[in-house]
């Protein structure tokens, strides 16, 4: 596969102008590319440029709100919302972050209702951030119906993931962003798109047969990750980062969308937790370096997002590979 390669500050400014382009105004194209490019700083491709032309034509469209001015109200003294105005997520995370750190500092634990808005980027940027403010972080969030529930073989959940963060002394902190789903769906579409196959516990055809190619499953339905247990976190999701926020079930927002295949609408529930509130100040951040020495001292373990943080040392020298085809898509839509 032919690939171009792009600098860190290339491939931010090459977001911006094609969003700008799009539609969206400098704050949220900004926004936007910062959520992408640390994405791709990090090697994480499936959430990086390959998402610039989805979140371009669902501007183009008139779907999502480019001019986005997301508002923050606090609800209870620890619960705030966040009304996305319609745009994307990552303008509404930056605006939502100190008034989250500040509430949970106040209260101990704090919650974040995201609503009205399109979530389509990683999810360990939001709570990482919360960490790095020496919290403790857990987001959900929904998508379009990709999952099939345990026993079924029809679409109904998305694929769900939740992220979690947990602050470190020394060191960047313990950040993981998982989907419910057996694969996110952005890798089963890099896989259709460079001819690789999937395991077979990814997903399953229209007519809940078995199958390794990816544009089968595209097709058909994903699977949870070990079978029921994670189409049970996956309707868990389904219902914190909907009915409770007051936003949409996945299968909702695919109605809502109305087939002009743009990006999904929902919600996003983020509990943050100030160790400093649970009684144990002092000691909380030396114990958990417990676990994580009682891990790493076994042979072929890593902590979760251990790669990352190694890529994140590495690309900004060496810059980022993207394929030439999706370089030349988002030429072709500037």
């Amino acid at each position: 596969m032919t690939t171009v390669n792009l600098s860190l500050e290339d491939a931010h400014a090459l977001s911006v102008t094609c969003l700008r382009t799009n539609g969206c105004d400098d704050p949220n194209a900004r926004a936007v590319a910062d959520r992408m490019i640390e994405a791709e700083r990090d090697r994480c491709p499936s959430h990086g440029l390959f998402r610039l032309p989805w979140y371009a034509k669902g501007v183009a469209s008139g779907r999502a709100n480019g001019h986005a001015k997301p508002t923050v109200e606090k609800l209870a003294p620890a619960v705030i919302r966040v009304n996305g105005d319609n745009g994307f997520a990552p303008l509404g995370q930056q605006i939502a972050h100190q008034p989250l750190v500040d509430c949970t500092r106040e209260t101990g634990i704090a919650a974040l209702a995201f609503t009205n808005m399109f979530h389509i980027a990683a999810m360990w940027p939001e709570v990482e951030a919360l960490a790095n403010d020496g919290l403790c972080a857990f987001a959900f969030t929904a998508s379009y119906p990709y999952v099939a529930p345990a026993g079924g073989t029809k679409p109904l959940y998305g694929t769900n993931p939740l992220g979690f963060a947990w602050p470190r002394k020394d060191g960047p902190p313990l950040v993981f962003d998982q989907a419910s789903s057996a694969m996110a769906r952005g890798e089963i579409q890099i896989a259709a798109r460079d001819g690789h196959s999937v395991p077979e516990t990814a997903g399953i055809g229209p007519n809940g047969e078995a199958t390794t190619d990816p544009n089968v499953v595209l097709e058909g339905a994903q699977l949870g990750f070990g079978g029921y247990k994670g189409a049970s976190l996956a309707l868990m999701v389904e219902l914190l980062a909907g009915p409770l926020i007051g936003d949409m079930l996945s299968f909702e927002s695919l109605e809502d969308d109305g087939g002009t295949g743009g990006p999904p609408k929902g919600g996003e529930l983020i509990i943050a937790l100030d160790p400093a509130r649970f009684g144990n100040p002092d000691g909380f951040l030396a114990h958990g370096e417990k676990l994580f020495e009682a891990i790493l001292a076994q042979e072929g373990t890593r902590l979760p997002g251990a790669r990352r943080f190694t890529s994140r040392k590495q690309t900004p020298s060496s810059g980022i590979d993207i394929p030439e085809s999706l370089h030349q898509e988002i030429q072709a839509l500037m």
